[in-house]
């Protein structure tokens, strides 16, 4: 998952790799419309693999805040309407998704923009955040 869901600045919601062109990367919608379009080597793209969350100790990689959040809601949508909380109600939510964030450095649309993503992925069926770590050799 972390290197194959990635957002795009200036797109809304998230977006599979398809397939690589020669001068792009093909990628389809989460949502619904399952949208396929080309993005540009001048598009800034992120694979969620490379995203984390600042904490007052270290940063925490997204694919671990989005596991925790998926613990918090039992597998379902988050509980909390991000569109419409306050800025109280979003940071007491995520004092529960992650209880050791940095408050000066996260952002209020920061945590709305994971819930936000949480929830596409959620609905697209992607549940398993973390990939299957490789086995040591003994």
């Amino acid at each position: 998952m972390q290197q194959t869901i990635l957002a795009i600045a200036g797109k809304p919601g998230l977006y599979k790799l398809v397939t690589r062109g020669n001068n792009n990367l093909i990628v389809e919608a989460l949502d619904a419309t399952h949208k396929r379009m080309p993005a540009f080597a001048t598009d800034r793209i992120t694979s969620l693999g490379d995203i984390a969350m600042f904490t007052e100790t270290d940063d925490v990689p997204l694919t671990d805040v989005l596991d925790n959040l998926k613990k918090l809601e039992n597998g379902k949508r988050a509980s909390i309407n991000e569109k419409k909380a306050s800025s109280a109600e979003l940071r007491e939510y995520f004092t529960k998704v992650l209880p050791e964030w940095d408050q000066d450095r996260v952002k209020d649309s920061h945590i709305k923009k994971l819930i936000t993503w949480y929830n596409i992925l959620i609905e697209a069926g992607i549940t398993d955040f973390k990939d299957a770590e490789p086995e040591s050799a003994e």
